[in-house]
């Protein structure tokens, strides 16, 4: 970090906002616990994987003398875990000053690549010099971030190895579902072979589907939305000036809509599928083609030969068909590889999965682009898997929607011109400069999870509530990992994991958008929301995103 801009040199100086309740003396601060707490699902399970750590209560931190603490300096680990989520170095950086408030004498280890680190004790020592670099910049490059799990026998002694080695008194996972479970299945681990290092997770993911009753939102996601609505508002300006093409844009998540729905709800499409909704409706790809082919000509015929589709990345795993498709291909891929390794041509290899597929499958592939379905066949990950994440779905869309479009031509029930330009904003939201709230809420997230720490919890997630608040007024606590976790069938095997949130089709921010879609498919109603603004007026700076303001008022 040689070069930096005149912005992150400002950025730089920016102090973060904690809570009132985290301003004080940590002697002055008590942590009060609710009662014994359950799962998300499969309790008894759960129960006998974490024998020694199921049932935490929740905690909310409150004036009053903390008698737990611990006033000795301390050695703290921290890990980053994941795809990047603008406010991660933020985290690390609440980390070390509520560790250095506590104690001078604290250290703060970062492992270096993700959760490999902490496997191969790879690590530098986090000093005020470094920290200083990284104060409220976006990117997970102070110590960088990998998707290794800590999951084999021999990971998790070489876990061990490390922290005892290093003398490592807490540990700080910053990760998403995968990476808290992981969190959680490392603390029981140290509680069952009498290691004493705490656990402590932090709610990281710009998909926003790490939430729940404790945690409000997961860090990055406000970043991230209000960089894709800046870019898709500022596609609706030129829609609206140019008047001759449809743009389909992709937006990231995988699992949920939350990012769709929130773009949605800030710029004003003509049209954004809800991965859930489809799941719900069981609709098949001929019915989304259908769906957009009517708004095409409703507008066509209003003189309107232009428009914005917001597509979730993971729309097609939402697709009831195409889900089953892409579990036998998967299945046939693994039984027959060998088979299949000696067949060269595209061509040959889809004549050959064509006879150990279904009948109703096999026109489904027919159907696809020759590119979407030699994709489907050709580019696997590690496991052998369909990589769904890396499926143009809105080119797929665009080619369909033409064909269908040419057919409705010639029966004289289209009459209007389609032209259409596709785009996928994914890694452009994932490292930008932290907005206020994320600067703010991450900041906070680091700092209470020292609290947690020095108060003798483990196996708990760093939890800031009151989101939509001001900063003062946010609640610090933490939340059991285990109260977020069910069973899941991955790989062949039941596994615990933490329990993703999809878009509620019950809940008022897709209520929200519902009453206002069919209006949006034929009027021009579009939002530039512009750039996120880090001075200026209250209202501006410290905005929320619309799902917060919708979920929690």
């Amino acid at each position: 970090m040689t070069e930096i801009s005149e912005l992150q040199k400002l950025r730089l100086k920016y102090k973060p906002e904690l809570p009132l309740i985290l301003r004080t003396a940590f002697s002055s601060i008590k942590p009060k616990t609710g009662n014994k707490t359950g799962s998300a699902g499969d309790e008894e399970k759960l129960k006998e994987i974490f024998k020694n750590t199921f049932g935490k209560p929740v905690v909310t931190f409150t004036k009053g003398k903390n008698k737990s603490l611990n006033r000795k300096p301390i050695i703290a680990g921290v890990v980053l875990s994941g795809g990047q989520a603008a406010g991660g170095h933020n985290v690390i950086c609440g980390i070390f000053d509520a560790l250095k408030k506590a104690n001078k004498k604290s250290r703060l280890l970062g492992f270096l690549g993700g959760p490999s680190g902490i496997i191969e004790g790879k690590m530098k020592e986090l000093t005020k010099d470094i920290i200083d670099k990284y104060r409220n910049t976006g990117g997970f490059d102070i110590i960088g971030s990998g998707r290794t799990k800590i999951e084999t026998d021999e990971q998790f002694q070489k876990t061990k190895e490390t922290v005892i080695k290093n003398k490592i008194d807490a540990l700080v996972i910053i990760g998403g579902d995968d990476s808290n479970t992981n969190a959680a299945l490392l603390a029981e681990y140290f509680v069952k072979e009498k290691v004493n290092t705490q656990v402590i997770g932090i709610p990281k993911t710009i998909d926003g589907d790490l939430k729940n009753e404790e945690i409000e939102t997961s860090f990055g996601f406000d970043t991230a939305v209000k960089i894709y609505a800046e870019l898709t508002g500022n596609i609706c300006r030129d829609v609206l000036s140019a008047k001759k093409y449809w743009h389909f844009i992709r937006l990231m998540g995988r699992s949920a809509s939350h990012i769709t729905l929130e773009v949605a709800l800030q710029t004003h499409p003509n049209i954004a599928l809800i991965g859930e909704e489809v799941f719900e409706n069981k609709w098949t790809l001929s019915n989304i083609v259908d769906f957009i082919c009517d708004a095409i000509v409703k507008r066509a015929d209003a003189g309107k030969n232009y428009g914005v589709i917001l597509v979730p990345e993971g729309l097609i795993e939402f697709i009831p068909e195409f889900k089953e498709l892409i579990k036998n291909l998967n299945e046939i891929m693994a039984k027959n590889e060998k088979d299949l390794n000696q067949i060269e041509s595209a061509k040959d290899k889809k004549e050959f999965i064509y006879t150990k597929l279904p009948e109703n499958l096999i026109n489904l592939m027919k159907s696809l682009p020759d590119e979407i379905s030699s994709q489907l066949i050709l580019d696997r990950d590690p496991h052998g898997n369909v990589v769904v994440s890396q499926i143009e779905t809105e080119k797929l869309l665009i080619e369909m929607v033409q064909k269908k479009l040419k057919e409705m031509k010639k029966q004289g029930t289209y009459k209007g011109k389609f032209s259409a330009i596709s785009h996928f904003f994914g890694y452009e939201g994932r490292c930008g400069f932290p907005s206020n709230f994320d600067a703010n809420y991450t900041y906070a997230l680091g700092f209470n999870a020292v609290l947690l720490i020095l108060s003798g919890f483990t196996s708990y997630m760093s939890t800031i509530k009151n989101l939509t608040a001001l900063p003062s007024k946010w609640i610090a606590g933490g939340t059991p990992l285990t109260m977020m976790m069910n069973i899941e069938r991955r790989k062949g095997e039941d596994k615990p994991v933490i329990r993703k949130a999809l878009v509620d089709l019950k809940g008022k921010p897709f209520k929200a958008f519902s009453k206002i879609r069919d209006k949006l498919k034929i009027e021009d109603n579009y939002i530039s929301p512009g750039p996120i603004q880090y001075f200026g007026p209250s209202e501006i700076v410290n905005k929320v995103t619309e799902t917060l303001k919708y979920e929690k008022n």
